[in-house]
């Protein structure tokens, strides 16, 4: 797979991503919801820290948590371009640029949500308040809105896409990370029986 088409899943996971958080902070109230299926609704919350709502204590937590997410970015998009570059399995392509998307969704949030937006409480965001917003400069909220009945966290896009590229490398490990021809050839000599010096 190109850098150029693992560019492209990257920009479509964030424009859906970001457009879908855009829409539900624009729409709904913190904590308002809507049924779609018996066993599925739209509901708003917002994430103020890591996955399943932990947070780092102390007035810089969540500065330090958000630094920490743009170093862990750098360092899966040059895990990215390396195994573009050396011509990796589409598979773990296509892994990683999931996890970047749905790491670097969350990052936007993180970073600039807290400038863009007044906050949800008993009403709807507005975007660029005149006011301002409701934090500062890496002190954003993650929106989250993804409710299931029998899944306990809310969720959104770019989790899901953190969750199905690490999925796939679960699933089809061989063929993520495939045994290098080197590997191999050691192998087979090491299996071959000695043959005996006259």
């Amino acid at each position: 797979m190109s850098l150029n088409k693992s560019i492209l899943l990257i920009i479509i996971i964030l424009l859906i991503d970001q457009i879908s958080k855009v829409y539900i902070k624009t729409n709904f109230a913190l904590h308002d919801g809507v049924e779609v299926l018996s066993w599925f609704k739209i509901y708003f919350i917002e994430n103020e820290g890591m996955a399943w709502g932990a947070k780092i204590p102390g007035a810089y937590g969540k500065l330090a948590l958000t630094l920490f997410r743009l170093v862990a970015i750098v360092g899966i998009g040059y895990w990215l371009w390396d195994s573009v570059r050396k011509k990796a399995s589409s598979i773990l392509i296509v892994s990683i640029a999931l996890i970047f998307a749905g790491a670097f969704g969350n990052i936007i949030d993180s970073v600039f949500y807290g400038i863009i937006f007044n906050d949800s409480y008993s009403q709807v965001a507005t975007f660029m308040p005149e006011e301002g917003g409701y934090g500062t400069l890496f002190h954003g909220k993650v929106v989250d809105m993804f409710s299931f009945s029998f899944f306990d966290p809310v969720f959104n896009v770019a989790d899901s896409a953190i969750s199905v590229g690490v999925g796939l490398l679960i699933l089809f490990n061989k063929k993520a990370f495939p045994k290098k021809k080197e590997d191999e050839v050691v192998e087979v000599e090491a299996s071959e029986p000695e043959k005996e010096v006259l």
